[in-house]
This record gives structure tokens, C-alpha cells and sequence, in this order.
């Protein structure tokens, strides 16, 4: 059985769209027999349908990339997040963002985020790499 990604991140203005959408189409094109699910693309019907339709998701995945890149994460991601780490599956986050988001000076992002995510990664390549690793 082929292992299900949840890819999680904002999608609120047309440059979070295309970079969900780059890294969605890059994970397909980088790792056979992997599904991606990404919200922006089962966005159909009320608030209440859209969220039911990602919380299946959600339970249907085995893995989770979370975009981590802005000031502060997302706060849908950061639910996500939390949701899909309290059911012990892997969060694995890419942060391309080079500001400081945390408690303290190494942060890369807030500390419940960062503790709950098995790796940060900054670039595209350190993240197929750390999916291959987890899939193997």
C-alpha cells in the first residue's frame, strides 16, 4: 500500500496557492507511489464540508509536509499540525523563510510547532530526502 502525504500550509493569497502547488507537484513527480492530499484542491462546498472533507484527510494520511514560511504559521496549519501529532504520525516541515518565528534565538518557528514536527527542513531536495527516509 502506497503511503498518503497530507500537505498542509496556507492558501490565502495566489503566492501560497502556487507554492502549495509546486511542492504538491514536485512530491508526485520526486516519490512513486505516493498520494498527496492538499486541501486547496478538495476546497468544494460549505466551511463546515470543507473541513469535514480535510479532517478525512487528515485521518487517511500517514505523513504530513506542513509549509511553515510567514511571520508566524498559519494557524490552520498549526491546528493541523497539532491534530495529526496527537495521533503519533509524522510531521515533517519545510520552512524556506529566513526570519526568525520562535521563543529564542535558534528558533525557526513557535515551540509547539517545531517539538511537534520530526524535522525542519529549508529546501526542497532536504525534504524528499527526509520523505524517502521515512517511506524506506
Amino acid at each position: 500500500m502506497g503511503h498518503k502525504i497530507y500537505l498542509s500550509g496556507p492558501l490565502f493569497s495566489q503566492a501560497e496557492i502556487d507554492w502549495g502547488k509546486r511542492i504538491s507537484a514536485m512530491l508526485r513527480r520526486r516519490l512513486e507511489g505516493i498520494e498527496v492530499l492538499w486541501p486547496h484542491e478538495m476546497a468544494t462546498g460549505s466551511a463546515k464540508e470543507i473541513f469535514k472533507a480535510n479532517l478525512q484527510a487528515l485521518d487517511e494520511c500517514h505523513l504530513m509536509v506542513a509549509i511553515l514560511d510567514g511571520p508566524h504559521v498559519d494557524d490552520g496549519t498549526a491546528w493541523e499540525i497539532g491534530y495529526f501529532f496527537s495521533q503519533g504520525k509524522c510531521v515533517l516541515g519545510i520552512r524556506t523563510d529566513f526570519r526568525r518565528a520562535g521563543e529564542h534565538e535558534h528558533s525557526r518557528v513557535n515551540l509547539m510547532i517545531e517539538c511537534s514536527c520530526l524535522a525542519i527542513v529549508d529546501e526542497e531536495d532536504r525534504l524528499v530526502a527526509e520523505l524517502k527516509r521515512l517511506i524506506a
